[in-house]
């Protein structure tokens, strides 16, 4: 009887190697072979293990560096995310457990009384109140037998979870540091359209001071001074517009690295930042890179998971739990031979009638599962669209940012002859106005195309999922993608 109870004990571990529900494989996706690029983009060579940051640093500003700094160590949507990924971490490992035996000691020290008028076990024997000492101390184990496979699907679950956290996290650095750095450089673009005003205010006062010392000579009416006054005005007016706009990404760059707004400034720098190349992949390989497209791979394999522990329930449960101890009403006789008590034995429950609860369940699973799947695919082809209007929209900024050189210069060139026209009295002072207006707004429109460019490279490298290493294939100059 001993033998056969273990020949079945062993036959019941043998089948518990087999999960139920479906085994999981990414559902493939319909990809282009090649990005949609214009000059004077090309393509390098991929390389999958190519680190991804910090890619800030290829600017060369050191206040953007200490900031993105402080900002991955501060930020609190970065510490929570870290959190998660510990909480998830942790649940695989409880998840891990099960696959194991469970060992538990147990001990009990009473005195109790019986109560007499207890229900009687035998009419010919009646019940006696006592009181009495009783102790215990066992060992207990408990064990399921995983013939369906739950337990190795919660684990194949957990895992899952674990490494979408992992790259939930990979994802909120990614983010934070991009969304600082655009503000940042947005921040920088405003300074340099603070610097144009400045310039341009300087001017206007210098035509304001001329046309009033040609109208206290007569030369000139008071028409002319009043519209140089009203132009200085209208420039100055938007000096406050600026500095709003200049104090709102100030007040976002103190959030993201966790400091408080009011405690925190950044002095107004002018400088010229030269955009570095970008290397360029195959778009199956932004798939590798980006950790949104991870995280959502995971989640996928988390819900198919599911799928599996919720067939699991069709099958029975099988839970082993042999118990060995002693039991006396004296300590002085609890470890002899006549206290010792032990059991073993096998439970087993099988559903036969549940109205339909566990197929429910798993269609429900299979529903999630679908769902993840869609957001996939979802993520997938945003990434897609994102790199692709990062490509496009760095090659039209670049192009428009050459264009708007070549405006400012003609504009210069346009406010020379008014304002000699002007002086030599064969022009109005209109004439001037509108040459010093069209300056100006040629001047803010270039210094708002670099700080787009500098935005849309920000978003390129998101969009690739952060940094890259050079490689040698890679030409020096010119916008390139990997």
């Amino acid at each position: 009887m001993k033998s056969r109870f273990l020949l079945a004990c062993g036959a019941v571990v043998a089948l518990a190697g087999c999960a139920a529900g479906p085994n999981y494989r990414t559902p493939a996706v319909e990809l282009p072979a090649t990005w949609q690029i214009e000059s004077p983009w090309h393509e390098g060579r991929p390389g999958d293990t190519m680190p991804k940051g910090p890619w800030w640093q290829r600017f060369g500003d050191p206040q953007l560096d200490t900031l993105e700094q402080q900002a991955l160590a501060n930020s609190p949507t970065l510490a929570a995310a870290s959190a998660r990924l510990a909480q998830a971490r942790a649940s695989v490992t409880v998840a891990r457990a099960s696959l194991f035996p469970q060992l538990a000691v147990g001990t009990r020290l009473a005195r109790q009384k019986i109560s007499q008028n207890r229900p009687l076990t035998n009419y010919q024997s009646p019940n006696f109140s006592t009181v009495q000492n009783d102790f215990v101390a066992a060992f207990a184990v408990n064990y399921e037998v995983d013939l369906s496979g739950r337990i190795a699907r919660t684990i194949e679950g957990a895992q899952a979870t674990a490494e979408q956290s992992a790259a939930d996290l990979e994802n909120t650095r990614l983010l934070l540091a991009a969304e600082l750095a655009s503000d940042y450089f947005s921040m920088r673009e405003l300074d340099s359209e603070l610097d144009v005003l400045a310039h341009s205010i300087d001017l206007q006062r210098h035509a304001l001071e001329f046309a009033t010392a040609r109208h206290d000579l007569g030369a000139a009416s008071g028409l002319d001074v009043a519209q140089a006054q009203a132009l200085l005005d209208s420039t100055l007016a938007q000096v406050d517009v600026v500095r709003k706009q200049r104090s709102q990404f100030e007040h976002a760059i103190a959030t993201l690295t966790g400091t408080p707004a009011p405690s925190f400034a950044l002095a107004p720098e002018v400088r010229a930042y030269v955009i570095p190349n970008v290397p360029l992949a195959v778009p199956s390989e932004v798939l590798e890179r980006r950790p949104d497209v991870a995280s959502a791979e995971r989640a996928m394999a988390a819900a198919n998971a599911q799928i599996g522990i919720a067939t699991a329930a069709f099958y029975p449960s099988i839970l082993i739990g042999p118990a060995y101890g002693v039991e006396s009403t004296s300590l002085a006789t609890l470890f002899s031979a006549p206290s010792l008590l032990w059991s073993v034995g096998v439970s087993i429950a099988q559903p036969l009638i549940d109205a339909g609860r566990i197929r429910g369940g798993v269609d429900f699973a299979r529903g999630g599962y679908d769902m993840t799947v869609a957001n996939y695919r979802r993520v997938v082809l945003t990434a897609m669209q994102e790199v692709e209007d990062g490509i496009t929209g760095l090659a039209a900024l670049d192009r428009a940012g050459t264009q708007a050189e070549v405006a400012i210069q003609s504009a210069r060139h346009v406010l020379d002859l008014a304002s000699s026209r002007y002086e030599g009295g064969i022009a109005t002072y209109l004439d001037v106005i509108t040459a010093q207006q069209a300056l100006l707004n040629s001047e803010r429109f270039a210094t708002q195309l670099r700080g787009q460019r500098l935005v849309t490279w920000v978003f390129l490298v998101k969009a690739l999922g952060g940094d890259w290493k050079v490689g040698a294939n890679v030409a020096a100059t010119g916008p390139q993608v990997r």
